[in-house]
Order: structure tokens, then C-alpha cells, then sequence
């Protein structure tokens, strides 16, 4: 059987921008499954309901893919300037990954193409590119393909770009001569940041998180009832990320794919409740800012500008 070069595999995925590529072998991960259904079991899932469906799939590519073998895992940085924190008095926070070009459209591009690439030196190959929309274990298989470990905010750490990179995979129908040795360990040691610094406690205990109390669950998933301090956030939150030790000294981003189209620096308060539909279309139409939606925002702008009780 052709076996896929694992060298060749990451030369293609640089020319098309990736900034690290890393290939493991599909597989069950049964430790994985039995602690994401005592995370469902404790309901922390909240209103993410689509957590709990496909799970026979999530957590073995080759229920997902038909005769899958083997997963590439690509990761692009995205650190811009608002990735460091904003002003403790600024109450229009907006995550940096949202800054920019919605991240879905742009990795699935590269991973179209890289596709393609791959199938004109191997036309037998078949697969799927998949970007965070279907139940695929990303960070684990990221940790597998030896890009990084999971932090205890529960999100992939990179040597070089910290957390703040994004993910997406290939899984392919063929074998590769070679597969990357799995991250092994924890590089957060005894640092805590991250659990101590999130204003709503939502990281209950190291990598569990409670999405009914999460900042960013609140401003972009599905409504939930009761309220919580959105602590100046109104798309998303970056503070478990901007207070870790690895993404203060993380690279900025290179790619020109990840430039913000936007600085939140630069957008009052006024001005967010002044926008009308139009203006917020013509400004955000290719953001993540659209799957709020204008009105959404604008409530979160003015319970941000609410006084503390």
C-alpha cells in the first residue's frame, strides 16, 4: 500500500501558510471518552447541547471518516496586539481570534488546497478537511501529532506560538511512512494564571470547564438563562489566555491571513450602540461577529456599562 511522506506533508502544509503541521495515527481514545461523559454527566456542557450528540464518533476518526489512517494536524498563529490584554477600564473587549477574517473560511482554504496537493502526488487518497464543526478530538490529536499539551485552561499550548493558535485537520485514507513522536507532559508546572485570573471561576478545576459560567459561552454560544459579569467582554474573552506565562513570550503572527480587519481599541462604547445593521455588515461581515449578531452585542455593551453592584 503508497504510504503518505510525512516530510512531504509538512512542506505542502508551510506553502500554504501553516505555521506548524504535525501527523498522527488515527485511533480510539478511550481515556479521553469516559472523561467527557462524567463533563456531560456534571452538566457543564450548559447550553452547548451539541456536545452531547455523534459521540460514538468523537473520539475515533475512523468512525467519523470511512477507512481513515491517519490525521494532519495544522496550526496557524493569530497574536495581534489586543492578544496581550486590554486596559482594565475598557469595556469593549473583543477576543483577538474575532479580530480577524472568520478563521472557518480561511483554515478551511488552506486545508482545501493542501488537500488537493496531496491528492495530485497521491490520487488514490480520500478524506475530509474539518475545522472545529464536527465532533473530532482537535487538541488531543494536536497533542498526538506532538504540537503542544493541553493547559489547564484547557486549551492547547505550543512551544512557540503559546495558545494562541488555530486548528485544523486532515484525515486521510492512507497510511504515513512516518508519524510524530505524541507531546509528552505538561510545561505549565505550578502556574495557576489561569484558573485564578477568569472573573466568572468558570475553570472549575485544571482543563474542566463550566460553559455556563464562561465568558465566551455567554456572549457567542446559545442564550442561556441568569446573568453573569461579562467583566467588559462582548465577544468572547481572552483573559485565560493574555495572563499565561507562554503567551506573554508568544511569537506575534506572521501570516497575512491573520491580520485583524479591525482594532476594538478604536471603537467606543457609543459608537457600538450607535451602529446600525448596515454599518455592522459592512464593518464585520467577514469576522466572527456575525454569529452574534449586532443586537446581542449591543446588550452586552450596555450591561458592561451597567454600574457594579
Amino acid at each position: 500500500m503508497t504510504s503518505l511522506s510525512n516530510r512531504h506533508i509538512k512542506e505542502l502544509a508551510a506553502l500554504q501558510g501553516f505555521d506548524l503541521c504535525g501527523i498522527t495515527p488515527g485511533k480510539h481514545f478511550a481515556e479521553n471518552e469516559a472523561y467527557f461523559k462524567a463533563w456531560l454527566e456534571k452538566g457543564y456542557n450548559s447550553s452547548l447541547g451539541y456536545m452531547g450528540r455523534y459521540l460514538d464518533r468523537r473520539f475515533d476518526v475512523r468512525r467519523l471518516v470511512e477507512g481513515a489512517q491517519t490525521v494532519v494536524v495544522c496550526a496557524i498563529s493569530y497574536k495581534n496586539r489586543v492578544s496581550e490584554g486590554y486596559p482594565q477600564e475598557f469595556r469593549t473587549r473583543v477576543a483577538s481570534y474575532a479580530c480577524t477574517r472568520d478563521y472557518h473560511q480561511t483554515i478551511k482554504e488552506m486545508l482545501s488546497a493542501l488537500f488537493e496537493a496531496l491528492q495530485q502526488e497521491y490520487p488514490e487518497v480520500k478524506g475530509r478537511c474539518f475545522v472545529d464543526t464536527a465532533p473530532l478530538l482537535e487538541k488531543q490529536l494536536a497533542v498526538e501529532a506532538g504540537l503542544g499539551w493541553i493547559g489547564r485552561q484547557s486549551l492547547l499550548i505550543t512551544p512557540k506560538f503559546g495558545s494562541f493558535v488555530l486548528l485544523g485537520e486532515l484525515v486521510l485514507t492512507l497510511p504515513a511512512d512516518k508519524y510524530d513522536t505524541p507531546f509528552e507532559g505538561s510545561r505549565c508546572g505550578r502556574c495557576r494564571n489561569c484558573l485564578e485570573s477568569c472573573p466568572t471561576q468558570a475553570i472549575v478545576e485544571p482543563k474542566v470547564i463550566d460553559t455556563s459560567r464562561c465568558i465566551s459561552c455567554r456572549t457567542i454560544e446559545k442564550e442561556m438563562p441568569g446573568r453573569t459579569d461579562l467583566a467588559g467582554w462582548i465577544f468572547g474573552c481572552d483573559r485565560c489566555q493574555s495572563c499565561c506565562p507562554h503567551n506573554q513570550k508568544a511569537l506575534m503572527h506572521t501570516s497575512p491571513r491573520m491580520d485583524p480587519l479591525f482594532d476594538p481599541l478604536c471603537i467606543t462604547p457609543e459608537e457600538w450602540l450607535a451602529m446600525g445593521e448596515e454599518e455592522f455588515f459592512d464593518r464585520f461581515a467577514d469576522t466572527p461577529l456575525t454569529r452574534s449578531g449586532l443586537e446581542r452585542i449591543q446588550r452586552n455593551v450596555r450591561q458592561n456599562l451597567e454600574p457594579v453592584e
